[in-house]
């Protein structure tokens, strides 16, 4: 499918408009960074105040200035959208995805010809996202991994979604973890949550990448008619059901991102690919650093700065290459790697 004009810092979102009135199918399913499925800590740190302190952190992480966040809003999410594809039909990322827009109440979609989700946004990298109900009401974990995320996407604003989204997301989770355990201290729940996630989101990315590739595959040999399509969806039906239940035995279960995809379906899996796809390089160039929050931030804002996805590929191998006859930590397992 030829890719569509969407982007993820909510800045441009020219929706195809589609003629569906053949079903209207109301479902409410979480996007990449969540909800997480556990309830995460409790929060006794005001929200706003929560909030200005990460945001000093962000500045002298290297992160550029935003309005983002400066104020509460009584809306349950800042926007609804409904991604969707087809039956047989794979993106890359969710730049393959068709778009409409949806309402409070769901989406308008036939679930006979498409796979949707329908995606209440809690906050967009536009800066000057608000804090929404539903953000107010999740945990602190999850807060500051969003606020985080969205905030470095500023940073790194003139790459395709590819490969800025999976950079805010690593980003987004040290950059939150280094505020708990500045505020709230290296022995507190909410530091000991976060720590973890960086390496759990690794196995989600890897359990992503992987089945994508399988899916991929059977989509593949029905076009080309080495299957018939009863055959395709089938297969399909089947490695989803693989997936869902390897995405459940991720454990812990993660505070500030859902293990599972977005949704159960190709416009879930495509999604969540944008991702998935180069977070495990980014993750490498981490342990290049020697797991340092600050210069996991200061390297990857440098390969960022590049004018096009394969220049910010190169500069993150070439960081990676540079660093690793030095850095011990690359020949270490990450904690929860899958192999």
């Amino acid at each position: 499918m030829a890719p569509r004009n969407v982007s993820s810092q909510g800045r441009s979102f020219p929706p195809r408009w589609g003629n569906f009135v053949a079903a209207t199918v109301f479902i409410t399913l979480a996007a990449v960074l969540g909800p997480a499925e556990a309830g995460g800590s409790s929060d006794a740190f005001p929200r706003q105040d929560l909030i200005r302190a990460l945001k000093h952190l962000e500045q002298t992480l290297g992160f550029r200035r935003t309005k983002s966040f400066s104020r509460l809003s009584n809306k349950s999410a800042a926007s609804y959208r409904c991604y969707y594809t087809g039956k047989l039909e794979l993106p890359e990322s969710y730049l393959g995805l068709q778009l409409k827009q949806g309402t409070k109440d769901g989406c308008a979609l036939d679930p006979e010809k498409y796979d949707f989700f329908f995606y209440p946004i809690e906050a967009v990298g536009n800066g000057k996202s608000p804090v929404t109900a539903s953000l107010q009401r999740g945990s602190t974990e999850r807060l500051l991994a969003v606020v985080a995320h969205e905030d470095f996407h500023a940073t790194a604003e003139k790459l395709p979604a590819t490969i800025t989204e999976p950079a805010s997301t690593l980003v987004g989770l040290l950059a939150a973890g280094e505020w708990a355990r500045q505020q709230l201290g290296a022995d507190s729940e909410v530091y000991r949550n976060l720590s973890r996630e960086p390496a759990l989101y690794l196995r989600k990315a890897e359990l992503v990448s992987r089945y994508h590739a399988k899916l991929g595959r059977v989509y593949a040999a029905a076009r080309s008619g080495e299957i018939s399509r009863a055959e395709a969806i089938t297969q399909k039906e089947k490695l989803f059901l693989e997936i869902q239940g390897e995405c459940q035995a991720i454990a812990p279960a993660p505070k500030s991102f859902n293990r599972c995809l977005s949704a159960d379906n190709n416009a879930g899996l495509a999604f969540d690919m944008t991702y998935a796809k180069y977070y495990p390089l980014m993750y490498e160039l981490y342990l290049a650093c020697g797991q340092d929050v600050k210069g996991t931030v200061r390297a990857t804002k440098g390969a960022l700065a590049a004018r096009s996805e394969p220049e910010a590929l190169r500069r993150l191998r070439n960081l990676l290459s540079e660093a690793e006859s030095n850095s011990p930590h690359l020949s270490e397992r990450p904690p929860g790697r899958l192999d």
